[in-house]
């Protein structure tokens, strides 16, 4: 009987669109390379440069961009799809492009005019960009310390950002600041600028290799003029979840994978099995049986999640009336709240009992199963669930609105 291999598992249900299969065909190459270096890269702590490289000359930057435009027209759920396949190879690297697909999803579906017509030839072209929102300074929650300001003819940048993540292997970087009225605005730097200083010294115990450090500004040459945060796409929170979503489905699937090659190549088993070998021990076959459960559960709610978004981003571009539109984004963040608190806890615990499947053996740094769990719980603790059931509860009985935007900072001193 033949064996699958993780790169062939087909059991994780329909795709999500009819040209799915034959966007992925141009990726799936890519992705088995980054796959193939993916423990290496995670023992080494190797910045994934190269990986990214491959990436950005395959265009998989531009999957959102119109075909029309240059790109290759991905919808919503094809684009999660292909991302959690991304994450199966390398939870890092969805990871490390999420503020990316921000900005073009943001783009894309933005107004005709001179900054669309711009960003998007970019975004064709291969290019990357990063991003810079939140703080760890003294600013306060829902205010920034970095200031976008008149510099000369143009305008400049000027701060500290932390949690860049992915600005490292940008191009661009997004970085959002106080204008000179005080309202909450942003820019676009190029990357490589005077001014400019991207800084590795992310050090979480996972997502190791996104490069989410801190950014240093000291009047920055910012491209074009300021976009307020008020006119980006108002589903940005529901998307930037989403790309969580997709990252977590990956993990969830390569922890499969690894647990069901284990278990096919282990030799070695124990007095008190209940089998001659892990391979045809029931309770270990129910281990690895339930982990690919959890991961097909994961996806399922990813998909699930990415229709929400979907329609969220055909309710700007249709320029529905604003009662409508604002009600299937809410719609699309309760959706998004609701999968994040269950997918969350499937991935955490796929993670977790595949270790029950082998031998002590098995936590050995040098096959890095661990990296599951630990990737798992670092996204997990993005936008912390435990909020996001409180939301959900509190828009089920009191029909209390989500909040649109999860910003941190310190908590205000009581006034005297």
């Amino acid at each position: 009987m033949s064996q699958p291999d993780a790169a062939d598992w087909t059991a994780w249900g329909t795709p999500p669109s009819p040209r799915y299969e034959a966007l992925a065909a141009r990726f799936r190459p890519v992705f088995a390379r980054v796959r193939a270096g993916a423990v290496a890269r995670e023992r080494s702590r190797d910045l994934p440069h190269e990986a990214i490289g491959w990436l950005k000359e395959a265009r998989f930057g531009a999957l959102r961009v119109p075909e029309a435009e240059g790109g290759f027209g991905a919808s919503l759920p094809d684009l999660f799809g292909l991302l959690a396949e991304l994450a199966e190879a390398d939870s890092n690297l969805p990871q490390a492009l999420r503020n990316h697909f921000g900005f073009a999803e943001d783009t894309v579906g933005s107004p005709a005019g001179e900054r669309r017509t711009h960003w998007i030839e970019r975004l064709a072209a291969g290019d990357l960009f990063g991003g810079a929102w939140s703080e760890t300074g003294a600013a306060a929650v829902g205010t920034f310390a970095t200031r976008i300001h008149r510099s000369g003819a143009r305008w400049g940048l000027t701060g500290k950002k932390d949690y860049t993540t992915g600005s490292l292997f940008a191009d661009w970087i997004d970085v959002v600041g106080t204008g000179e009225s005080g309202e909450e605005t942003s820019v676009v730097v190029p990357a490589k600028a005077p001014g400019v200083e991207v800084i590795d010294d992310w050090d979480g115990f996972g997502q190791r290799l996104t490069a989410s450090g801190t950014a240093l500004f000291e009047d920055a040459p910012a491209i074009g003029e300021p976009l307020p945060t008020a006119k980006r796409f108002p589903y940005g929170p529901a998307f930037f979840q989403a790309v969580h979503l997709a990252t977590l489905t990956g993990i969830a699937r390569a922890a499969a994978g690894e647990v069901a090659r284990a278990v096919r190549t282990r030799n070695r088993t124990y007095s008190h099995a209940a089998g001659a070998r892990p391979s045809a021990d029931p309770q270990v076959l129910q281990v690895v049986g339930r982990v690919h459960g959890l991961a097909y559960a994961a996806g399922a709610i990813n998909g699930q999640a990415a229709q929400a978004v979907q329609r969220a981003y055909e309710a700007r571009v249709a320029a529905l009336p604003e009662a409508e539109s604002h009600a299937i984004n809410v719609a699309a963040e309760i959706e998004l709240a609701q999968a994040q608190s269950v997918l969350t806890g499937l991935v955490l615990e796929a993670g977790t009992i595949l270790f029950d499947a082998l031998g002590a053996s098995a936590t050995r740094r040098g096959l890095a199963l661990d990296r599951h769990w630990r990737n798992a719980r670092t996204i997990a603790s993005h936008n912390p669930r435990i909020f996001k059931d409180r939301v959900v509860g509190d828009y089920a009985v009191n029909g209390t609105e989500p909040p649109f935007q999860w910003k941190i900072g310190r908590v205000p001193e009581p006034r005297a």
